[in-house]
């Protein structure tokens, strides 16, 4: 037998006599998607603003109009703009003017996602449905809003209809693509095993689907909702009696002024926005603990009110036998059932095809 001991001291010897690679620099600033904390995050959003403010006092800076780069009666200036602020608030009727708007896009947009969401849960879960209205959602998602603003006109009339129904027509079709995709997205392992454990189509997309796809639902929904505020600006472009709304303002604004008040209600538009957004995220890590984190007292809120319903059935209706349903499975979001891990007993040979896949429809 062939002693390797001489051999292996040598590619030992060779190995630690062989130059190291240099230890890789990390750079603290402009290193690829490096993570910052919140403090930092905050003071760079707040450099952007005085970024910004600057260069807007620069360019309109000077008592008189030729002093200044650019014309008063093109961008006032910082101050002349804030100063505006109290005849916006009080001659204006700010506060009314942006409950109105808001009432407009809350309702327009809450159709949309009771139609919109149903909707797209239906396309996610049966590919003939989705193919059936994939015209419709081609044709909401990319025709211009602008275009509408005359056939909504006659179809629903000038006034507060017309203004709701617009938003639902520019809403809608976006609701429905990101649900059915939400629901597409959810690993079909989760599927296979609900039907392993005895499950129907019914409790599949229920107790299965739904839950697992919620987070991405609701997610969507918020940001959607920024979209929704923002086509409002073109929902308001004729107003006749009643209250303007935010676009009525900018539309009077820029045909009588002052101009001033322009600048003024596009920087209102965005903060509103900002802290609708924000309620919306907070009441989203509430609902999906596990998704985004936080305490999640809404989900078990939530979790309590569909225990509560489920014993208020049994007293009417004979409950269904889903214990085998149930043990394979693990709370998810609102306290359905979501499937743990799939099941190692295969699908009846009565509900595969030919190809030795599971049937979804004959389960």
């Amino acid at each position: 037998m062939v002693d390797d001991a001489p051999n292996t001291a040598a590619a030992a010897e060779d190995t630690s006599a062989a130059p190291q690679p240099a230890p890789i620099r990390q750079r603290r600033i402009g290193r690829l998607r490096a993570p910052i904390n919140r403090w930092e995050a905050l003071l760079l959003g707040l450099l952007c603003i005085a970024v910004a403010l600057g260069i807007w006092w620069f360019l309109t800076r000077g008592e008189s109009a030729e002093d200044r780069i650019v014309s008063p009666t093109r961008l006032p200036s910082v101050a002349e703009t804030f100063d505006s602020f109290k005849s916006l608030w009080f001659e204006r009727a700010l506060t009314r003017n942006t409950l109105a708007s808001l009432r407009r896009v809350v309702l327009g947009f809450g159709l949309a996602a009771l139609v919109g969401v149903p909707a797209g849960i239906l396309c996610g879960c049966f590919t003939r449905l989705a193919a059936f209205l994939a015209p419709l959602t081609i044709f909401g998602r990319n025709i211009p809003m602008a275009a509408l603003i005359p056939l909504s006109f006659s179809l629903f009339g000038i006034d507060e209809w017309q203004k709701i129904m617009f938003i639902f027509i520019a809403a809608v079709a976006f609701i429905v693509s990101d649900a059915a995709q939400a629901i597409r997205d959810v690993d079909g392992r989760y599927i296979d095993t609900a039907y392993t454990l005895g499950a129907s189509r019914r409790q599949t997309i229920l107790k299965v689907l739904v839950p697992l796809a919620m987070p991405n639902i609701f997610n969507s929904l918020r940001l959607l909702f920024g979209l929704a505020f923002g086509y409002i600006m073109l929902a308001e472009v004729i107003q006749v009696g009643g209250v303007s709304g935010l676009g009525g303002i900018i539309n009077n604004s820029f045909r009588r002024g002052p101009k001033e008040h322009i600048y003024l209600v596009l920087l209102i538009i965005p903060l509103i926005a900002l802290a609708i957004d924000r309620t919306l995220f907070w009441i989203q890590k509430q609902l999906f603990p596990f998704r985004y984190g936080g305490p999640g007292w809404l989900a078990r809120g939530t979790r309590g009110l569909m225990h509560w319903w489920e014993g208020v059935k049994g007293l009417f209706f004979e409950p269904t036998d889903i214990s085998s349903l149930t043990s394979g499975m693990a709370a998810g979001p609102a306290g359905a059932a979501v499937v743990a891990e799939p099941a190692a007993v295969a699908p009846d040979a009565s509900q595969r095809d030919s190809s030795g896949n599971v049937d979804q429809e004959t389960v």
